[in-house]
Formats: structure tokens, C-alpha cells, sequence
């Protein structure tokens, strides 16, 4: 891969940002700055070349690009060995005339009929963001995955057809919705999956008022937060690391912990104490009592132990544990060192995993002016529903709700996601400039860009074969205070402004959303209003899957159970003769009490002492603390 750059700017690239030496590691090797290193550049230093040419930050013209010059780096680069050529230059977001003639160029020297053809990526396609290092990377990393996916989803599409299936595929994005491959960056599918959990949360609790949600996805290596607060407030990852490097996207916030089902627990000998992950045992050989190979505890391990799961009919079946493996992985890499026995170990082991990612909710919670206690934890994923109540209690959340289809709910919510493209640009709008008290009078600057927004979101929808006459706008913009290092993004209900009744529209919407998250009197207005960021969501609006009722009946009744198990819990010594209950003889008139235990075909409720479970009509279950 090589990189033609505006003069000047050639280590841009290699030397990243100050802090670089630490994107996209954990914090514990963040503060290991002994050891601190950058990871080696996408690009190497010998493939990058430069060419004349300036563009000032208002998009005008300053040094006219030369074409001799352009075509001297470009044969520099392929003789080097460069196979496909990356081009990012400054502010090509306010004006990407120079990255569009370099790439007529590039094919006029490589045409894309030839067997010598050269495929190139521009900057201003892949991002709208100003900041030249992490629109370099972003375009740098798309162009990488690019050639890997085009072949992968081309195999798909092929194989879809041979199965009779003569639809267009959809490919979900990170930013919320979905399109055809022929519209659709490798970048925007990265995390797409999990993000499709927090796309069907959203509808979830939009179709049946939930209000404030927070959804967890539990699965066998991780466990995914997301943020779905009532009002349909976006929080955006302004700059997701992906690998060790920072991108340019609007993605879907979503913060990963190493905590699943698979994660392995192992002993901190400088805390003395039970670690659990990042390194997970995966599927292959996954958690010891798969009887696979797998010699190290994991959470799935002590969960076994401590009676939470059947070993006979674990996936409905399909795998048998072996708890012997278990136990011999927790007393031989635990027991010994935290001088314990083999239950108290495994105790350990789910209060630590538990209380890991209470941390995390609590904390995304409280960074952007929530309160845990305001929220309904959604949990889903194969492992969600077994160590919820857990979770709630150590985050203070007295409501979950596990939704219809649990195991898979990510999956479902791809069929809820709407046909979507977000464009975006990056800007300096002040809504309100504190020094001559003056509000924002330049509204054709600013229609001409969301204008100039909405049409690139409506061509690709278009391309797509949708009817323009379907086709739904929703400007969104980036704001803050001053010189805020934080942005909060806020969804208008106006796509254009006309005059000052409109700019203070944006000002008062800003300002209700700021107070609401950050509490009354938080607002700054005086240190100036200002949006970093324009952006336009295009869509269609379609078909989604139907989410009923999750009411909870009256006059319940106590179900029979099929059976007991011995169980053991954190907050109890010794085991507990607890109930076993089939999840498919329940229905919305049951209420378990529990310790109880309920076994689906994908999953297992845990219901632990001083909580409640209440199924719904529909197939979803509440936890309801007592």
C-alpha cells in the first residue's frame, strides 16, 4: 500500500499522535510506559510520497497542483512496490478537487482495464471529519480491508444465489442502519454486529416505551454496552480505535469488556486477586469443561461448578460439559495460590466477572450524566440472562429485561435496521459568539452544506433503487460549549435555517438535551455555542420485525418446577437446594421467586436471591428486584 500526501505532511503517518503509543490497548498497558511502543505504520515510510499543492481551511485553492509532478510520485510509488495507492490531503473535506484530479490521473497512467491497473482510495471519500492523521488512517484501513471483504461478500453473494436466494444482500453498518456492498465502505461494517444489538434495543424500547435502556450483549469473549436513553439520544465514538489505530467514522458508541463466557480467570499475583480476561479460550478449545483441550478456568468453568448449568443439556444438548475438567483447571491455577477451596474459588470468579462489568455500565453511565438507576438493563447474548441479576446488583439497576430470542437478539435487530447512509462534514459553526453577543447569521453556508449532504445520501440510496420520493432526512450536528474537548450530538427536527427564530431553534435543543444529561445549570452559553460537526442521516423507512406488549400480568401464580439442583450463590454459604423451571411451561401469569433456575434451549435464567422473574405474553422474561 502506498500514500501520496500534501507536501509537508509525509510523517504525518508514522509518527501518529502523541499518545499513540497507547491506542487501542487496555489501560493496564497503557501505564506500562517503560515498555512503550508505537505500532508499526499501515504504511511504511518508503511508500509514502508527497506532492505541491495546498488547500486553505475555507476550501479555497491556495497552491494549484501540478500534473508532471503528480505523475512523477505515482510512478515512484508502483516502482517501489506499491500495489494500490492511498490518497489523503489536507482539507480535502472543504474541497476534494486535488484528490479527484490526482485519481484521474492515476488512471490515466493505470487504467482500470489494464492488467497493471492501480486501485486507489481518496480521503474525502472514506471521511468528512477535518484532522489529517486520522482521515490518513481511516482511508489507509479501509483500503486494507477492502480487497478482503469485496472478495469475502462477493463469495457470499454468489453462494446466496446458488441457494435461491435472488435478493440484493444487505450489509449492516456501524453506524445503525444497513445497505447493498455496492454502497457500503469495509470500514463501516467494523462492530457492525453488536451495533445491530443496540439498533434492535432502540426499536425495542421505542415500540413499547421502555424509556432509558442500556443493552448488554454477553456472549463467549465479550461483553458489549450500549446506550439507548429515552428521547433516541445518539452517542456517537467520535474517534474508534480499530487495531492500534484511531479512526474517522460515526459509529455507534459501544464500549467491549474481555468479560464472557469464555474469558479465562487467572491470579493477579501483583493484587493478589482473580483476573478475569481479556484473553479468552474461544470456541476451540473453549472453557475446560468442554473437554476440548482447554486447561485454563474460565467464567464458564466456575458458572458449571457452582450449579448454574446443566452439563447434560447445555445447548439444548448439542455439547456436553465435564465438570472434572473444571475443577481440575480452577485448583490447579487458582485454588492454590488464593488458598481456597474449589467453590469458593468459583465464587470468586463470578462475583469478580460480575462486578467487572457493573464497573463499565456504571461508569458509561455516569461519564455522560446518567443514573444507573434510571435505566432498564437489557440482557441478551448466550451468557446475558445467567449473570444479569449479578450485574444489576453490583450496579445498582433494579429492572433487566431479556428479550424474545436472547441468544440472538443482535441478529434480529438486523432486521430492524433501516436502508441507511450518514454523511457528515466537519465545520465551525458559531451558533453564538459570546465576544459581540451575535448569533449565526450565515444560513445559506450552512444549508448549502446539508444540502450538498442530503444529495450524496440520496444518490446512494438511489443507486440502491430506492424511490427518492422515500427518502427521509434527519440533520444532526456535533455541539459544544467554548473550547469543549467533548461534543454532544443532537438530532434536530428542522433540516434547513432560515433566520434567527431557527438558530435559536438549534441553540434550545442543544441546551435542553446538554441540562438534561449533565443536570439543570450545566449549560455554558456564555463561552459561546458552536458545532464541530454537520451531519445528515438518509434512510427509508420499511418492514421491521414487530416487538408486542412486555407487560407483566396480575394475579400471578407460583409454576411447578421439573426438578432441583444444588446450587451455590456469592452472598450464600453452602449449597442451596434451588428449583429447576422449563421456560417453555411458563407464561405471563407465572411469577418465580427466587434462587430459582429457568433452562431455555440457548440460554439459562439465573434468578438469585431477594429477585423475581416475570415472563411477558411475547416471550420476554423480567428480572425484578425484590
Amino acid at each position: 500500500m502506498g500514500a501520496l500526501v500534501t507536501h509537508g505532511f509525509e510523517d504525518t503517518i508514522p509518527l501518529s499522535r502523541g499518545r499513540g503509543y497507547g491506542e487501542g490497548l487496555d489501560p493496564s498497558k497503557q501505564q506500562n510506559m517503560p515498555d512503550a511502543t508505537r505500532p508499526d505504520p499501515l504504511v511504511p515510510r518508503a511508500l509514502i510520497r508527497s506532492v505541491k499543492e495546498r488547500i486553505n481551511s475555507a476550501g479555497k485553492v491556495v497552491v494549484s497542483l501540478m500534473e508532471d509532478d503528480v505523475r512523477t510520485q505515482v510512478r515512484e510509488l508502483v516502482d517501489a512496490g506499491a500495489e494500490a495507492i492511498v490518497v489523503s490531503l489536507v482539507n480535502s473535506t472543504e474541497n476534494p478537487v486535488h484528490e479527484q484530479q490526482i485519481l484521474e490521473i492515476i488512471l490515466d497512467e493505470y487504467p482500470a482495464h489494464e492488467l497493471g491497473a492501480i486501485p486507489v482510495l481518496l480521503g474525502s471519500q472514506v471521511s468528512g471529519r477535518k484532522g489529517e492523521y486520522v482521515r490518513a488512517t481511516s482511508t489507509i484501513v479501509d483500503a486494507f480491508l477492502h480487497e478482503i471483504m469485496f472478495h469475502a461478500l462477493g463469495q457470499l453473494s454468489n453462494n446466496l444465489r446458488t441457494s435461491g436466494y435472488d435478493k440484493p444482500m444487505l450489509v449492516i453498518h456501524n453506524s445503525g442502519g444497513m445497505a447493498q456492498s455496492n454502497s457500503t465502505d469495509a470500514l463501516q461494517t467494523i462492530h457492525s454486529g453488536p451495533i445491530a444489538g443496540v439498533g434492535a434495543a432502540q426499536h425495542l424500547a421505542d415500540s413499547t416505551g421502555l424509556g432509558n435502556v442500556i443493552s448488554t450483549d454477553m456472549g463467549g469473549t465479550s461483553f458489549d454496552i450500549g446506550l439507548v436513553p429515552e428521547g433516541g439520544v445518539k452517542h456517537y465514538d467520535f474517534q474508534p480505535t480499530i487495531g492500534r489505530w484511531l479512526v474517522s467514522v460515526p459509529m455507534i458508541h459501544l464500549l467491549t469488556l474481555g468479560a464472557g463466557g469464555g474469558s479465562i480467570a487467572s491470579y493477579d499475583r501483583i493484587h493478589h486477586a482473580v483476573q478475569i480476561g481479556p484473553e479468552s479460550a474461544g470456541s476451540d478449545p473453549g472453557p475446560a469443561c468442554y473437554d476440548r483441550g482447554g486447561l485454563r478456568p474460565t467464567v464458564t468453568d466456575a458458572d458449571l461448578v457452582l450449579g448454574y448449568l446443566d452439563p447434560d443439556n447445555y445447548a439444548n444438548g448439542y455439547i456436553k460439559l465435564n465438570k472434572k475438567r473444571s475443577v481440575y483447571a480452577i485448583d490447579e491455577v487458582l485454588a492454590d495460590d488464593l488458598n481456597m477451596d474449589t467453590i469458593q474459588v468459583a465464587k470468586i470468579i463470578k462475583n469478580a466477572v460480575d462486578e467487572q462489568m457493573a464497573i463499565g455500565m456504571a461508569k458509561e453511565l455516569r461519564v455522560r450524566g446518567y443514573l444507573p438507576e434510571d435505566f432498564t438493563m437489557l440482557a441478551y447474548g448466550g451468557n446475558g440472562p445467567l449473570h444479569a441479576c449479578g450485574i444489576a446488583d453490583h450496579a445498582g439497576i433494579r429492572r433487566i429485561l431479556a428479550p424474545p430470542f436472547s441468544s440472538v437478539f443482535s441478529a434480529c435487530g438486523a432486521g430492524n435496521m433501516k436502508p441507511l447512509h450518514i454523511h457528515e462534514r466537519g465545520s465551525h459553526v458559531v451558533l453564538y459568539n459570546p465576544t459581540d453577543r451575535s448569533l449565526y447569521q450565515s444560513y445559506d453556508e450552512l444549508n448549502n452544506v446539508i444540502q450538498e449532504l442530503e444529495a450524496k445520501g440520496k444518490e446512494d440510496l438511489i443507486r440502491q433503487g430506492y424511490d427518492a420520493a422515500d427518502i427521509r432526512y434527519s440533520l444532526e450536528m456535533d455541539m459544544r460549549y467554548g473550547n469543549q474537548l467533548v461534543t454532544t450530538a443532537v438530532v434536530f427536527d428542522i433540516n434547513r435555517v432560515g433566520g434567527v427564530a431557527d438558530v435559536l431553534h438549534l441553540i434550545r435543543t442543544f441546551s435542553d438535551i446538554y441540562g438534561k444529561r449533565y443536570g439543570a445549570g450545566s449549560q455554558a452559553p456564555e463561552a459561546g455555542i458552536r458545532a464541530q460537526t454537520v451531519r445528515v442521516s438518509s434512510y427509508v423507512d420499511g418492514d421491521v420485525v414487530k416487538f408486542d406488549s412486555i407487560d407483566t400480568g396480575h394475579d400471578r401464580t407460583m409454576p411447578s418446577p421439573v426438578g432441583t439442583r444444588q446450587v451455590h450463590f456469592v452472598k450464600i454459604d453452602g449449597a442451596v437446594d434451588t428449583p429447576v423451571y422449563d421456560a417453555e411451561a411458563l407464561h405471563h401469569q407465572h411469577v418465580i421467586h427466587g434462587p430459582a433456575i429457568v433452562t431455555t434451549e440457548n440460554t439459562t435464567y439465573l434468578v438469585e436471591p431477594s429477585w423475581r422473574l416475570e415472563p411477558t405474553s411475547q416471550g420476554a422474561v423480567w428480572f425484578l428486584k425484590d
